[in-house]
């Protein structure tokens, strides 16, 4: 039993890595994830369990700055989801998660991902009816899918409205006062995470009402909330696509 005022294990090297992975975006994607304690990127349980935990956003840094990730970075990433394949009775989101590590991963050149790919996407119909509230919670814990597609110049702002294709990627496009509604109710509730990740997708989107104040919210949840590595992944995401995005409609 965890004693009152300590971290699990599994809990601290989630948040070690996306420490790591913010500090690898913020050098501008020369510094190698993999240079991580060994606890969260080697092949232990713990290691291994933190990476899938994290998902795709751990080669973040390679997908937003258009580099390849260090072949170690690639290898336990690929032995996670391999490790830690969805289940027969695992949820959609569970599902849709998977999907995007292993998307990312044959992106980059992993070997055993491509051919994982080959398979249909998971179904995205359950997100349509959603609530508001419901949908943000449950894209907040997609946001690894709210990436520009492959083809993005590097160091080009992606602007609204670039996002890798996915049918959960087409349900937000459709649902963005839906999102602004949720990015909102979060930062009310303070509830950061959520805020951040909602902000995230928003960042990517058409249509963003300019009442919202977007960008404003980010920063704000950005003092608020940044002491959290995850918080600070989500908007690090965000950011290379607001810088120079005009507001949308009123």
């Amino acid at each position: 039993m965890e004693q009152p005022g300590t971290t699990p294990p599994l809990t601290g090297a989630v948040r070690e890595l996306a420490t790591q992975v913010v500090s690898t975006l913020t050098s501008g994607g020369h510094s190698p994830v993999s240079a991580y304690p060994p606890v969260t990127t080697g092949d232990d349980e713990l290691g291994l369990a933190a990476v899938r935990v994290l998902g795709a956003d751990v080669l973040l840094p390679a997908v937003l700055h258009r580099t390849l990730p260090a072949p170690a970075d690639l290898a336990v990433c690929e032995k996670a989801v391999l490790a830690y394949p969805p289940g027969p009775d695992a949820s959609p989101t569970s599902l849709w998660s998977h999907r995007a590590m292993v998307r990312t991963l044959a992106a980059l050149g992993a070997p055993a991902a491509g051919a994982t790919l080959a398979g249909p996407e998971p179904d995205a119909a359950w997100l349509e009816d959603l609530p508001w509230q419901a949908l943000t919670h449950q894209l907040a814990l997609l946001a690894a899918l709210a990436v520009p597609p492959t083809g993005t110049t590097p160091g080009a702002a992606a602007g609204p409205g670039a996002l890798a294709p996915s049918a959960v990627a087409d349900v937000a496009r459709r649902r963005t006062v839906d999102i602004a509604r949720g990015f909102v109710r979060a930062v009310r509730r303070r509830g950061w995470l959520q805020a951040a990740a909602a902000g995230r997708w928003l960042a990517h989107l058409d249509g963003v009402p300019r009442t919202l104040g977007l960008d404003a919210g980010l920063e704000f949840v950005g003092l608020m909330g940044g002491d959290d590595p995850r918080v600070a992944l989500h908007l690090h995401a965000a950011r290379p696509v607001r810088d120079g995005v005009p507001a949308g409609p009123r």
